[in-house]
């Protein structure tokens, strides 16, 4: 037998040897074979503990903390304070992580905290230190929710004109009042809309529309959304026909938000004269006299 053939030999045998393993690693594994392949992966120190963890100390301790906090905050949070506190969260759009107690809660918190900073501050004056921290920390919970609920309003009545835009447009493609605020709540996203989804949730409910709507206007210190809820009451309870009165209402709505951003425009003028007058004019100033002030002094 020849070299040559030898040589076919060996490449016949090559090619029959790479056709069996590729045949082999076709065929799929059997079912022990799979259950042993899981078992090698996890292994037999892979075993984890079913039993629960045990609680921190701090998921031990939270219960008593928290009801300390509470009964403090009761105790230094007035019914009128807490009815106010409850208006001022619905301005804000009652965020769900910090509902009244929890507002409660954190000025029992402030009052420790702050109290405890103005002693460390002032040293020699621990009962002033702590009188001013204790009137800080009763104080500042207020002040932020009061400033969030602001904040949320200006958002609601940027937001009013565009939400009216969609409802007309809603109204005068033949959806009902109803069916138009959906897809308002739908489409929309912002302060107003949310308003719009709470209104419709409470409806759904079982609350009345009319019920609904003035329960809005007690949400908004806006004054053109209460009057829109105001001529939406009445169309309902007159039996007039809302297209007309969202149509004049988006106009207005358009018209005003025009005359807001020119009346800001014309305040940049004022607004902008006390940062040139002490922060460009000094510096001004020294570029222009200081040399003529360094040679009068080299001169004397």
């Amino acid at each position: 037998m020849g070299p040559t053939t030898l040589l076919a030999v060996a490449a016949l045998c090559a090619a029959l040897a790479v056709s069996l393993a590729a045949v082999a690693a076709g065929i799929p594994p059997t079912q022990r074979e799979r259950m042993m392949r899981i078992l090698a992966e996890f292994g037999e120190n892979r075993i984890t503990d079913t039993r629960p963890p045990r609680p921190s100390l701090y998921n031990r301790i939270r219960p008593t903390l928290v009801l300390f906090f509470q009964k403090t905050g009761d105790l230094i949070t007035p019914s009128a304070m807490r009815q106010r506190l409850a208006r001022q969260l619905d301005y804000a759009g009652n965020p769900p992580q910090w509902p009244v107690d929890r507002v409660v809660q954190a000025r029992t918190f402030a009052v420790l905290f702050f109290a405890l900073v103005g002693w460390l501050i002032l040293p020699k004056h621990a009962l002033l230190g702590l009188l001013g921290g204790i009137l800080v920390g009763l104080v500042l919970p207020e002040v932020l929710v009061r400033n969030a609920g602001e904040k949320r309003q200006q958002q609601l009545a940027r937001s009013l004109p565009d939400v009216l835009d969609a409802l007309v447009i809603g109204v005068e493609a033949g959806l009902g009042l109803d069916a138009a605020l959906a897809q308002v709540g739908q489409m929309l996203s912002g302060p107003m809309p949310d308003e719009v989804r709470r209104l419709l949730q409470e409806m759904k409910l079982g609350v009345a529309r009319t019920d609904a709507l003035r329960g809005l206007a007690a949400r908004t210190t806006s004054r053109d959304l209460k009057r829109l809820v105001t001529a939406l009451v009445q169309a309902g309870e007159l039996g007039i026909s809302v297209a007309g009165i969202l149509r004049e209402h988006a106009a207005d709505q358009r018209l005003r938000r025009r005359q807001r951003a020119e009346e800001k425009a014309q305040k940049v003028a004022i607004k902008l004269l006390f940062p040139v007058l002490f922060c460009l004019f000094p510096v001004i100033f020294v570029v222009v006299l200081g040399p003529a002030i360094l040679n009068i002094m080299a001169n004397f």
